[in-house]
């Protein structure tokens, strides 16, 4: 359906003569400046024509009856569904009065460019028909000759027109059908014999004017749609299409619905729109259950529905949707059955119903409910979903002896809610009764309750009795004759007297034991009656936590530094509340509390902080920590009082750690004796080091006071100094470390202390140069040996070295000796600073003298006055 949006676009006003001719030009308008592109053009008086340039042409001669006449000029955009209105208003011109002197103008009217042709389609001739006549105006001074070609002429459909060679005058030949051919644009010519064209081609329309030839169609065959019963007046149903094939926007295409007939022939349940086709329901009551649904013959006509209109009839079937306007109702209001006593989970009855509404829909879905006699849930019904029925089941076993017979009432609805018709009565629930008769069966003992609850307290002595657990024989009320018994297989916590039913502990119950961790135990008890008829029955053991756990504290070493920031106790109970915290903290000691005092944290929690400004020291104090049920832990809690700012401070000092005993581990034993061992090799060979015979290399006594001197001399303390202490000498021999040049690896004599190896040895002169030159020739290039060399020196005299160490009664001054230091790489290639590799040049400190400010007390410092 193509819906166009219609808007008035301007208005023109054209003043006309009173009397006008057929064919006659009464003005043009501009078209594009009120619709760009304009598909289809008209005009609201059949006396106007509007061609494509915006001309507007009489049709046939009229006289204006008024002093105005008005018409509008419909434009419309199929494609942009837009519409377009101009209003046109004839107005009759003023006459005016000619005198004589007044020089009458006459216009000449050109005949080469003729108003557009029209052609009636489906016309009946007769044929050839002439349709229009063009000519030229110079056919006055030459002999013109008239061509055409084009749609029509020399292109399909051919044939079909024709113009005369001398006369100009076009015919059509047969007749034209419009939705074929809507129009043809031919082109005319004006020539004369010798092939010159005074005038320039003209293009010309011939346009089909529309015949009612085609009937409206309906775009289905059936149309098919659905209402819901019980709708209201008014509500849409559907809508019903028609289309025509004639010229759109005429009478030819204007169509008119409306219905026929209806089955069945009842009153009328819907109303059909004759412009839209859309359906409406009109009966404000429709019952699925009285028509399921309505056949509708529709007719549309053309010519806007007049009588002598085209027409086509088409169907429409309307279905109506079930709702839920029916409620469901017992085929039986009273039902009987029976059932054995103790039977459970059996089905006793089955209930149905009727019900109008739709089968299989929510609407007729039945959903049953027990509404009175079933207090202790012993029955239950569902639905059956393929048959609708009720099926009523025993779900616990029945007693003969407390109820022979139980009376319910059972209710049914649907699954869907109600949906009346308006002004309808209220829906009420429909009802029936079931009488179920218990049968008597011989039956075994009943345990009341079924299940018996005990609870034992934690850590109860063996044989403690918690409880009575017995069974009654159904057909005379009492227990005489019963036996019982607890089948095997369960949790040995509890036994049961097989006559009096009493229950007593086998075992200590203790929550901390695995199997007891949960606290809680079924067990089943068998009771036996005199025909051997069995019960059962369940006892539930259940642990009630108790006071069995001391609590105790968590940590019981501390540090206090002198900022004495209070210590915080926390205590630990293995116990459940309320056996547990909160907790109190008291100090046993009477002395300890007069220094110490105690304040409340929270439940589980104490502070410990001095009373006043107590001596530094080791505290032991006691302290108990009381639960809440009373029960009295003790603990040591230890407190090193020390002089410290951070308790790092005091890691050295003697303390316990705070969890017991340290155990050390195989790997931990393992690596103390590996390090000791690597230290007592190192304690040997610095001992060999030190008792050698002396090396004493000549080393002029100004050497020093040209060098910088060594910053980190480790001498001795005055309270070590005795005879076993070796004497200091300031030389420029100073140890040596070994450095890595290529494949000869030397050592450099730069030892902080400045021993000699003669000073060790206490006798000769035998110097490391010695040994490398020959005798007691001094050394002073670079003061480097290779490796090779100082092995040689130092190896022969180990043994020696090492008996010197010995020597010493305390063995506490080895440390004081020549020490050995681990190669750390390759030397600086600036050599050594030290006095033995800088003697040749004693003039290499002038630099010292130009030095900035800022260095000229660390070079006074350095240099030996």
């Amino acid at each position: 359906v193509l819906s166009l949006c219609c808007e008035a676009c301007k208005k023109v006003i054209f003043h006309v003569p009173s009397e006008l001719e057929a064919d006659k030009l009464v003005g043009r308008v501009d078209l594009k400046e009120c619709l760009q592109s304009a598909d289809f053009i008209s005009s609201s008086d059949e006396n106007f024509k509007v061609l494509e340039d915006g001309s507007v042409y009489t049709t046939s001669a009229l006289s204006l009856s008024a002093e105005k006449k008005t018409f509008t000029i419909l434009l419309k955009d199929i494609q942009e569904q837009v519409e377009k209105k101009i209003h046109v208003d004839l107005v009759e011109e003023e006459k005016k009065v000619r005198h004589a002197r007044d020089t009458v103008l006459k216009r000449t009217k050109r005949r080469w460019g003729p108003i557009p042709s029209v052609m009636i389609e489906n016309s009946l001739g007769p044929f050839p028909l002439q349709i229009q006549q063009v000519q030229s105006d110079t056919a006055q001074n030459y002999t013109i000759y008239y061509s055409a070609s084009g749609p029509g002429i020399d292109q399909d459909p051919k044939g079909l027109f024709y113009i005369e060679r001398e006369t100009g005058n076009i015919f059509a030949t047969r007749a034209v059908d419009r939705e074929q051919y809507p129009s043809f644009q031919i082109i005319c010519f004006a020539t004369t014999p010798d092939g010159y064209s005074p005038e320039v081609p003209l293009v010309h329309t011939i346009r089909i004017e529309d015949d009612n030839d085609n009937a409206p169609y309906f775009t289905q065959d059936v149309f098919e749609f659905c209402v819901p019963e019980n709708s209201r007046p008014g509500v849409v149903v559907g809508k019903v299409i028609a289309e025509d094939r004639d010229e759109p926007y005429t009478l030819h295409t204007t169509l008119k619905y409306r219905i026929v007939s209806q089955t069945p022939p009842i009153t009328p349940a819907f109303s059909l729109h004759g412009d839209t086709g859309v359906i409406s329901v009109l009966l404000p009551q429709l019952d699925r259950e009285l028509v399921p649904s309505y056949t509708l013959l529709v007719e549309v006509r053309d010519m806007a529905g007049q009588p002598f209109g085209l027409c086509t009839t088409g169907t429409v079937v309307i279905k109506i949707e079930d709702t839920n306007d029916n409620a469901p109702t017992f085929k039986q209001l009273q039902y009987e059955t029976r059932v054995e006593e103790n039977r459970m989970n059996v089905e006793i009855l089955r209930i149905s119903v009727v019900d109008l509404d739709e089968p299989g829909s929510p609407g007729s879905g039945a959903v049953y409910e027990i509404i009175r006699g079933n207090d202790d849930q012993a029955f239950e019904i569902t639905t059956d979903k393929n048959t609708n029925e009720g099926i009523l089941c025993v779900v616990k076993g029945l007693d003969y002896e407390t109820a022979k017979q139980r009376i319910l009432v059972i209710g049914v609805n649907n699954e869907a809610p109600y949906l009346l018709a308006p002004h309808s009565q209220q829906l009420s629930q429909s009802t029936c009764s079931v009488t179920v008769h218990v049968l008597d069966v011989d039956e075994g003992p009943v345990f009341k309750p079924c299940l018996l609850r005990l609870d034992v307290k934690e850590c109860e002595d063996i044989g403690t009795a918690i409880g009575r657990y017995v069974a009654e024989d159904p057909e005379t009320g009492n227990s005489e004759g019963i036996r019982y018994r607890i089948p095997p297989g369960q949790c040995n916590w509890v036994n049961i007297d097989d006559k009096s039913g009493e229950i007593r502990t086998v075992r200590v119950l203790d929550r901390d034991i695995g199997e007891m961790r949960r606290g809680q135990c079924n067990v089943t008890v068998l009771a036996i009656d005199r025909n051997g008829k069995t019960g059962t029955g369940t006892i539930q053991v259940c642990i009630v936590p108790g006071n069995k756990n001391f609590p105790r504290i968590t940590q019981t070493d501390y540090i206090m530094c002198r900022d004495r920031k209070p210590i915080c106790l926390t205590a630990q109970d293995g116990d459940e509340a309320p056996y547990s915290a909160p907790f109190e903290y008291r100090i046993n000691d009477r002395r300890l509390a007069s220094m110490w005092k105690l304040t409340p944290h929270d439940d589980n929690s104490w502070y410990l902080s001095p009373k006043s400004d107590i001596p530094y020291g080791i505290y032991e104090i006691p302290v108990s920590v009381i639960d809440n049920g009373g029960k009295i832990g003790e603990n040591i809690v230890r407190v090193n009082l020390c002089d410290c700012v951070t308790p790092s401070e005091c890691d050295g000092r003697t303390r316990q750690l705070a969890g017991g005993n340290v155990t050390l581990g195989l790997w931990a034993i393992l690596a103390m004796i590996l390090g000791s061992l690597l230290l007592l090799l190192i304690l040997i060979t610095i001992c060999g080091c030190c008792g050698a015979g002396a090396m004493h290399r000549q080393v002029t006594d100004d050497c020093a006071n040209h060098n910088l001197i060594i910053s980190n001399t480790e001498a001795p303390g005055e309270e070590v100094m005795d005879h076993n202490i070796i004497p200091l000498q300031n030389t420029c021999d100073q140890g040596g470390y070994g450095v890595k040049t290529g494949e000869q690896q030397t050592f450099e004599m730069v030892k902080g202390r400045g021993h000699t190896l003669e000073s060790v040895k206490g006798g000769g002169h035998q110097t490391l140069g010695s040994v490398k030159e020959g005798g007691g020739q001094t050394m002073m290039d670079t003061c480097r040996y290779s490796y090779s060399e100082w092995h040689n020196f130092t190896h022969p005299r180990l043994g020696e070295k090492v008996h010197l160490c010995r020597q010493d009664e305390e063995q506490k001054h080895s440390e004081d000796y020549l020490l050995s230091y681990n190669y750390e790489g390759k030397g600086s290639l600036a050599g050594s600073v030290g006095c033995c590799s800088d003697q040749h040049e004693e003039e290499a400190l002038d630099f010292l003298d130009q030095l900035e400010p800022k260095f000229r007390t660390l070079a006074e410092t350095c240099v030996k006055r």
